[in-house]
């Protein structure tokens, strides 16, 4: 498999991979989260593990089970880290995280490894299972740098068992942990089915089957349907940009097994719709791997307008596609966004549809943009450096305890 990567990354980091791997011969590597379909942490797990054990290092997936009351008191605990104040983490809700922690710990086998990776907070309790020898590595994919503090002091009894934490960019990391701090900006695969190049044929297809004109300019934003998205505000920045342009609106994501609120967002953004024709909300299952890329390539700018975000891969895979993106200037879409050169970094809805008319407006300018962002996702965000950066954080932590 890795030799299919040759034509992306050159040979130094393919040998630096395998010396890396030989290093870690023998170690054993366990990565645990909330969901097997939807979000981008499943995504890079998919990808991820397989070419862990192609390196030669044994490496397993687990998920951890919970019913709908679990998952809902992990949304709340997910929203309250990026927003404090909305509500508060109540004492039946730490039962009801502690019941499940619980469940899972006696479910999940931990001892048989060497290095555990925990993927955000929902399996975060499993620490409790630590044995003598192992190194847990708390792999955070969101920003916790001013949580509500409640809650943040409930996560932290767990967060201090752990020997590492992995955070996506510096300004992600909470004032004060205690435990060392990797930062480690996720990954788009190259191979994967979204980001593959696709006939111009299955692009017009899939336009057709959903009832979008491919030859009518078209903003798109893919992104899970969570109110931290905002496809509201991208509703009417894009009906500030149709005053001027002809052009088509599609809102594409899916739900994911742990989110219990996106069905209730996604009625929610089919009302804000109303009936504008042009606007097109597409509920797709989560492997619809190929249609995501035909919408993507198939854009004419992207949109990716977040009121908080984690990172926000949906950034670097459009990106892939040489397309400019026009992103909320928060989180990691500002480490992916070079402001002007691969895209725009904006601030409100009228930021948005200026940035968005300004690149519908100028083919030449949005070509350019295009071609320095698929380079520059080339360079920094692919799947075979985030390998990478994850050997060298087991070798620092076995090897240099």
């Amino acid at each position: 498999m890795f030799e299919e990567y040759a034509k992306y990354i050159d040979v130094g980091t393919l040998n630096e991979l395998s010396k890396l791997a030989e290093e870690l011969k023998g170690v054993r590597v366990l990565h645990v989260n909330s969901t097997k379909m939807g979000g981008g942490v499943a995504e890079i797990l998919h990808r991820m593990v397989p070419l862990m054990n192609e390196l030669g290092i044994e490496t397993r997936w687990e998920v951890i089970k919970g019913d709908i009351e679990f998952f809902k008191v992990t949304k709340k605990i997910h929203n309250l880290l990026h927003m404090p104040g909305r509500e508060s983490l109540s004492h039946q809700d730490i039962i009801t995280y502690m019941r499940h922690t619980y469940e899972n710990v006696a479910a999940i086998d931990t001892d048989y490894y060497d290095v555990i990776f925990i993927h955000d907070p929902q399996p975060l309790g499993l620490i409790v299972k630590k044995r003598e020898g192992q190194k847990w590595i708390w792999r955070c994919h969101i920003d916790v740098s001013t949580p509500d503090e409640e809650t943040w002091k409930f996560l932290e009894m767990f967060v201090n068992g752990y020997d590492g934490g992995i955070f996506h960019i510096p300004e992600f990391v909470r004032e004060g942990v205690r435990i060392p701090a990797f930062i480690i900006p996720p990954s788009i695969d190259p191979l994967h089915d979204k980001n593959i190049p696709l006939e111009e044929g299955f692009i017009r297809e899939t336009l057709e089957r959903f009832g979008i004109d491919p030859e009518r300019p078209i903003v798109l934003q893919v992104s899970r349907f969570d109110r931290l998205k905002d496809p509201f505000g991208v509703i009417e920045a894009y009906r500030i940009v149709k005053r001027r342009y002809d052009c088509q609106l599609v809102l594409a994501g899916s739900f994911a097994d742990d989110d219990p609120e996106g069905a209730q967002v996604y009625r929610e953004v089919l009302e804000a719709k109303g009936g504008d024709e042009d606007i097109f909300v597409l509920n797709l299952p989560p492997d619809s791997h190929r249609e995501i890329n035909a919408l993507q390539r198939s854009a004419t700018v992207v949109v990716q307008k977040s009121i908080r975000e984690g990172f926000g891969l949906v950034v670097s895979e459009a990106m892939w596609k040489g397309k400019p993106v026009v992103g909320s200037n928060i989180g990691g879409i500002r480490r992916q966004i070079i402001n002007g050169v691969t895209g725009y970094l904006v601030s409100s809805i009228e930021g948005t549809a200026y940035r968005v008319k300004q690149l519908l407006a100028n083919d030449k300018s949005r070509e350019e943009m295009g071609r320095n962002a698929h380079l520059r996702v080339k360079h920094s965000f692919l799947i075979t450096r985030h390998l990478k950066d994850y050997l060298l954080v087991i070798h620092r932590l076995l090897k240099n305890p």
